[in-house]
């Protein structure tokens, strides 16, 4: 029995929660739905870590769907890559779920909760299915999947500000727009090779060699992904999205959707047009690495100067993005490196950063920056959290933000580009500003008279804490993380014939 059901942990991955979703509509109470949807989420993260386990050395589990051999049929391809995003993506539902209770009560009616833990699930699906596919059809399925149960997410949040509902349909146009993009691109790629598959497509490409087509379907895909994944200046959905979603929503998208976007950038880029392709060298190194820099620095001037804090992470999270593309564009070993690692690094950080602002939003009703006046005092656990999260989220040593950058300068050092080098270094001191703003308000000015402001249950504290103790852990020691990180690169490097730096 427990070798039947270790042998199909890769269907099982996905099966689980896709079965769940439609069981936890019927559950009836808000409360009910949310155990189960918990219970759901815990069992993935143990698959994802068993997964990850198993890839560790080196090994790729290649799993048939219904027996059927790839080509053909759809295959599931776990290696060390994604099964590090499967652990991301699952453990930050397992943490997001318990945080949920709370503030989910607080912010949506109970009569919809049912729904909301229901799409909860159906996002968690598409985003693992994306992650552990190996068939490129099968990416846009998921896609799919994750995306429109995101709208419906991020619209529950109308029952605190209608602005959700706007906010929602804006990511549903320019959503729909970058998954438009992307298929088209997979139809070319098809019309090429007439296979979906992704190693097949990898080695049939080859083959082909350069064309006209093949550029095409890549400037699509490229285009594609970076909508969903809010590469600047394709990032417009994004602010809102994350500012009226409700707070567990936003922890759970912001740590993991276009981290999710981004593995599968990686996957097209290395695996599938991993040949040695001119094209999509000089894309990277002439589009996608300026537009990083000018991300990390705009997103992180635009952040200074909000007023509400969700906005103010959103804005930062298209800067953390800038720095995963960053190091991508690099080409070489290290900057391959430092972009994975941060996949890791972010979602802990950012989770942690709106796990938190979901506290505050409990405790006072407010998101906004100057409501926070004085909460160091009345919430010292909470805004604790934020000031270690934020450390992070500048890059200071003794934490993930740190390990991140390191590596990215390190990656830049290494082909001679000083210049660069100084840009990141740079757009960490922005950091500071809009870290120091919330610092500010929370511990040197004084709280409204009369304002009656409790500590976050622990029910949230907990949760929000372990993702800050996983980031002071891996800062510290960040030899698992890190190693898993070069494992990955090395694998993207071996299976393409890029010509890396």
């Amino acid at each position: 029995m427990l070798a039947m059901i270790e042998a199909n942990l890769p269907a099982l991955q996905v099966v689980l929660p896709l079965i769940a979703a439609p069981l936890c509509a019927m559950l009836g109470t808000g409360r009910r739905a949310w155990a189960f949807a918990t219970l759901v989420s815990f069992v993935a993260f143990a698959i994802a870590i068993s997964l990850f386990i198993a890839t560790m050395g080196g090994t790729i589990i290649s799993y048939e769907m219904g027996g059927w051999a790839p080509p053909i049929g759809i295959e599931y391809r776990v290696d060390t890559l994604n099964a590090f995003v499967l652990v991301i993506v699952s453990g930050m539902a397992a943490l997001v779920l318990p945080y949920a209770r709370r503030i989910v009560d607080y912010e949506i009616p109970a009569e919809r909760q049912v729904l909301f833990y229901t799409a909860f699930l159906l996002c968690l699906t598409g985003l693992l299915g994306v992650t552990i596919t190996g068939d490129a059809f099968n990416v846009f399925v998921f896609l799919e999947i994750s995306s429109l149960s995101t709208y419906a997410l991020i619209a529950s949040g109308a029952w605190r500000n209608k602005r959700a509902l706007t906010a929602s349909y804006n990511y549903l146009i320019m959503g729909t727009i970058g998954a438009t993009f992307f298929v088209i691109g997979i139809g070319m790629l098809y019309m090429i090779t007439g296979t979906l598959n992704m190693a097949d497509l990898g080695e049939k490409i080859a083959a082909h060699g350069d064309s006209r087509t093949l550029r095409t379907g890549f400037v699509f895909i490229l285009i594609g992904i970076g909508l969903k994944l809010a590469m600047f200046p394709l990032h417009l959905w994004l602010p809102n999205a994350y500012t009226f979603a409700p707070s567990a929503v936003t922890a759970f998208v912001a740590a993991t959707a276009t981290k999710v976007a981004v593995y599968v950038l990686l996957r097209f880029m290395f695996t599938i047009f991993g040949f040695d392709y001119a094209f999509q060298a000089a894309t990277l190194e002439n589009v996608v690495l300026p537009l990083a820099i000018v991300a990390m620095f705009a997103a992180s001037l635009v952040a200074i100067f909000q007023d509400d804090l969700k906005r103010m992470l959103a804005y930062s999270s298209i800067a953390q993005i800038g720095y995963i593309l960053l190091g991508l564009a690099f080409l070489t070993h290290t900057g391959l490196t430092a972009s994975i690692v941060h996949l890791f690094n972010h979602a802990v950080t950012k989770g942690a950063l709106f796990m938190v602002a979901g506290c505050f939003i409990f405790a006072t009703g407010s998101s906004s920056i100057t409501s926070l006046r004085g909460i160091g005092r009345d919430m010292p656990w909470t805004t604790a959290a934020f000031v270690i999260s934020g450390f992070s989220l500048i890059g200071l040593p003794l934490t993930v933000g740190f390990i991140s950058k390191w590596y990215l300068v390190q990656a830049a050092i290494e082909l001679g580009w000083w210049p660069v080098a100084l840009l990141i270094m740079g757009s960490s001191l922005l950091a500071i500003v809009y870290i120091w703003r919330v610092v500010e308000q929370a511990y040197l000015q004084p709280a409204p008279e009369g304002a009656v402001r409790r500590e976050a249950p622990l029910s949230m504290l907990v949760p929000t804490w372990i993702l800050v103790g996983l980031s002071v852990w891996f800062g510290v020691s960040a030899t698992m993380t890190v190693g898993a990180a070069s494992r990955a690169a090395t694998s993207l490097i071996s299976s393409s014939q890029i010509m890396w730096q």
